[in-house]
């Protein structure tokens, strides 16, 4: 991480800031489509800067890994209370996050792999998409309960941890659509 990030009161530039949103929002792309082992360049050239640039910002893979990984969970986290605000109902809301969270669930699995060999880190993030999601997941539940257009039985965890089922592995099996699937779970919320 970028070391005037960590020294209190000292803020990044404005430039520094969105080379380094650039760097978060390329990298997670490239992952999904070439895999978290794809070459730092390649991130480099979405994102529309130098090599020089990823490393001032993380020095190692692990470094961008872990940022990615968090910057995709504070994206998911906040994208929930918006759709509840812009869609036309709680259950518009939960469907459209639900996409949200999909897409970021492939990513997911990919970082969880790359961060194996360092089980307290990945236990530190595993922490933190707990922390932020289940909360947003149970928020927009709640909205659509309260509108009586799903059951009152499903909790946050819960549903999140049937669509991480149904995405295991989806991207090792052209035949298997997890997104489809995941789909008729959401739909058979309904009330």
């Amino acid at each position: 991480m970028d070391e005037s990030a960590k020294r209190p009161g000292r803020a990044k530039r404005a430039d520094a800031q969105r080379n380094e949103q650039a760097l978060l929002d390329a990298a997670a792309a490239v992952f999904v489509s070439s895999g978290i082992d794809a070459p730092v360049r390649e991130i480099a050239a979405k994102a529309g800067v130098g090599m020089g640039t990823i490393y001032r910002h993380f020095p190692t893979r692990a470094d961008l890994i872990v940022a990615v990984y968090r910057h995709q969970v504070d994206a998911c986290a906040e994208a929930g209370p918006a759709l509840l605000m812009d869609s036309a109902s709680p259950y518009v809301a939960l469907d459209r996050w639900v996409d949200l969270f999909v897409d970021f669930l492939v990513t997911k699995h990919g970082l969880a792999a790359a961060l194996g060999s360092d089980q307290a880190s990945f236990e530190t993030l595993h922490a933190y998409f707990i922390d932020h999601l289940v909360p947003t997941c149970d928020q927009i539940l709640e909205a659509a309960i309260a509108a009586g257009e799903i059951r009152a039985d499903i909790g946050a965890y819960e549903l999140m941890r049937g669509i991480g089922n149904l995405c295991i592995y989806a991207d090792q099996d052209s035949r298997y659509d997890a997104r489809r699937l995941v789909g008729l779970l959401v739909a058979g919320l309904r009330t």
